[in-house]
């Protein structure tokens, strides 16, 4: 039985999410999101003896850095970090090997794509949970919204833990799996992925292959 091979590069980069797009085939048309990568490098690796745990902290290049970041950045053979991820798993590379697009991603690739959803801000229960409201007649008044009662009569007199009520909307890490790699352009450094990747354009994603 042969041993699996180590991966040298992570099996991730992170992008920047772009506008939605279609990209046409033979035979149909698809709706496609644009992520910018700009160039990704390996800034760290973590090993069991030191650290307890095997992973790689992978960053992408841009923004401003402060003077820690910095040293980061430059021992990485980077001008500046502009966010930086750890992907668990075991890699043979070191600190400052580039991550470049190509080499991770071909086109027909499954990924898992993390992001920040988008915020709402406060909103109400039929917004959040898709609740009815009230009636609107048999003498209901002002009620068409209300959520109803949040309590549980004589038993259990209290508001039960994570019972669905308004409050703050979005702003939840969210992943979204089996997204398929549309079109791969090193030259402008572009990944095409089919569907709607999570969070607003211009927000940090983290993108994953899965095989």
């Amino acid at each position: 039985m042969t041993e699996a091979k180590t991966p040298k590069l992570p099996n991730a980069v992170l992008g920047m999410k772009g506008a939605m797009c279609r990209l046409f085939t033979d035979t149909s048309e698809l709706a496609c999101t644009a992520v910018d990568v700009p160039l990704n490098s390996v800034v760290d690796v973590k090993t069991v003896k030191k650290d307890g745990y095997r992973a790689v902290k992978i960053a992408c290049e841009g923004g401003k850095s402060n003077k820690a970041i910095g040293g980061i950045a430059a021992k990485a053979g980077m001008k500046s970090i502009k966010a930086s991820r750890e992907i668990r798993g075991e890699f043979s590379c070191a600190t400052g090997d580039k991550i470049q697009i190509a080499d991770v991603f071909e086109k027909g690739s499954l990924v898992s794509v993390t992001g920040i959803s988008k915020g709402k801000g406060f909103a109400s229960t039929r917004k959040r949970w898709n609740f009815k409201g009230g009636q609107k007649s048999h003498g209901q008044k002002d009620k068409y919204r209300s959520p109803g009662s949040i309590g549980s009569s004589s038993y259990p007199s209290r508001v039960l833990p994570g019972l669905k009520m308004a409050g703050r909307m979005g702003s939840d890490k969210v992943t979204v799996k089996n997204m398929k790699v549309a079109s791969v352009d090193s030259a402008n450094n572009k990944l095409y992925l089919t569907g709607a990747a999570p969070g607003s354009r211009g927000g940090l994603l983290v993108i994953k292959k899965l095989k």
